[in-house]
């Protein structure tokens, strides 16, 4: 068996080669390469785009895996997309070259001066978005924004003051990341003590854009890649959901111009929709039902999909409880638009190529039920005057999943059945004090004064979840059939 290089690939038309580089990208991670470096290659394959990729790989560690494979690796698409099995295999060759910023840096900066180069992503995860004091003229700076302040300063230098900036998109997951990154490339400037003209180019020539990306990407299985005709060491297998929504004018949309070969690339001026509907519908029916899952006896999310009452519970939340929360006129978008988003999670949650775990899921639990739900829980009371009765079943479990049963080292344990669980949340310790108050818990009045205690808690919550009226009795009765029926 060979191993995967451009001289081995049968279909050498649709692998295109020496295409001009126009995309910076800083990270070799798995969802860059499922993502952006998917998209731009699908563009490239159409004649579109026509610009390959240098990536730069920050951490330690050589890019030999890359070079091996010329570069090239395969992506194997599974999982459901309006109800249907996919299952796609392509040669992503939209990288011509991996650089490592330690080895390579003043091969990085010579890139700067091209005027090919016009777009600049990174996944560095959340922590690689900080302000650290340090010198540019380092080789290479350490953090990621003195790399890129240093990738500026060297297009500025060599081009000038009227030369083209970037547009940099930053796929990190964390808030307003491309405001977020030009703050602290700005504040890494002024450290460093830059000219005010170069500040100023920073501000008007490039453009710092906020973007959200969604897919599950993994490693591929032993299994799959065992059936390519080629050895692929580089492998990566997603799911056929895609998004990368990228806040920007026309002449973004212009510059990003693979976005307009497949649907899963959205430029518009405000992305707040898709950021929201994800948090809410997405991220939220996970956490809503996840303890509820858990307590059941499944494991992943796929097991609960296959359960019909599991899953019964599951879309009911999401459509008869998230979507009809959500502030539609606001954000100037439809209900069907809504519900044909839901369908797509469902169709992701039934994916049986995706191991999603539920207990990974339930890691800091209640700081997620806290962003994700809360809120949905007001608005669905404000708009429709009543009590989610799908959302309550799952808080109560979510309650019950918080009922530590050991505390060890400052480590506290759930049961399930006869197997213990570490409850990973920074809230644990709270929760078994306020747990410490059912004594007995078939007794119906401790239960629901414990559900009164947790409901009032501010400091949790932000709010007195009391005061939706019917709320913590529902959670109450709710609580006590859970109970009952382990």
């Amino acid at each position: 068996m060979y191993l995967l290089s451009r001289n081995q690939v049968i279909d050498k038309q649709n692998v295109p080669n020496n295409l001009p580089e126009k995309v910076l990208q800083f990270g070799t991670g798995i969802l860059l390469r499922g993502l952006p470096d998917y998209f731009i290659d699908k563009a490239n394959k159409k004649g579109v785009f026509n610009g390959s990729i240098v990536v730069v790989k920050s951490t330690k560690g050589s890019a030999i895996e890359f070079s091996k494979q010329d570069n090239l690796f395969t992506m194997l698409v599974r999982g459901l997309e309006n109800g249907k099995a996919v299952e796609e295999n392509s040669i992503n060759s939209a990288i011509s070259r991996v650089l490592t910023a330690d080895e390579s840096w003043s091969e990085v900066l010579v890139l700067a001066q091209s005027a090919d180069l016009q777009i600049i992503i990174s996944n560095t995860t959340e922590v690689g978005i900080r302000y650290e004091a340090e010198s540019i003229f380092q080789t290479p700076p350490l953090s990621f924004p003195a790399k890129l302040t240093a990738i500026l300063y060297e297009r500025f230098t060599y081009a000038g003051a009227d030369s083209a900036g970037f547009t940099i998109i930053p796929t990190e997951l964390i808030l307003d990341n491309g405001s977020k990154l030009k703050e602290i490339v700005l504040e890494v400037a002024h450290f460093n003590a830059l000219s005010k003209d170069f500040i100023q180019w920073i501000k008007t020539a490039n453009t710092f854009c906020n973007s959200l990306v969604d897919r599950i990407v993994t490693n591929a299985t032993d299994s799959l890649k065992a059936q390519l005709a080629y050895k692929d060491e580089l492998a990566i297998q997603t799911e056929p959901y895609r998004l990368w929504a990228i806040e920007g004018d026309a002449k973004v949309k212009e510059t990003v111009s693979f976005a307009s070969t497949d649907e899963g690339v959205i430029v518009e001026e405000n992305i707040e929709y898709y950021r929201e509907r994800k948090l809410r519908i997405l991220n939220g029916t996970h956490t809503i039902s996840v303890c509820l899952g858990y307590l059941r006896g499944f494991n992943t999310v796929f097991e609960c999909m296959q359960d019909a009452q599991m899953h019964a519970f599951i879309k009911n939340v999401m459509f008869e409880e998230i979507v009809p929360s959500l502030p539609l006129k606001a954000m100037n978008k439809t209900k069907e638009e809504c519900f044909a988003f839901a369908s797509e999670v469902l169709d992701r949650f039934n994916n049986p190529h995706t191991a999603h775990y539920l207990l990974n899921i339930t890691l800091q639990e209640t700081s997620k039920m806290k962003m994700r739900n809360i809120l949905t829980l007001f608005r669905y009371y404000k708009t429709l005057g009543k009590i989610p009765a799908f959302f309550a079943q799952g808080f109560a479990a979510y309650l019950l999943f918080m009922r530590a049963v050991r505390e060890e080292n400052g480590a506290f344990y759930g049961k399930r059945n006869d197997d213990e669980y570490q409850i990973r949340d920074d809230w644990a310790a709270e929760f078994a004090k306020m747990w410490e108050q059912v004594t007995d818990l078939q007794n119906v009045a401790q239960i629901h004064d414990f559900v009164n205690t947790v409901c009032k808690n501010t400091q949790i919550w932000g709010e007195d979840l009391t005061s939706i009226q019917g709320f913590a009795e529902t959670v109450s009765t709710d609580l006590v059939d859970i109970i009952i029926l382990r």
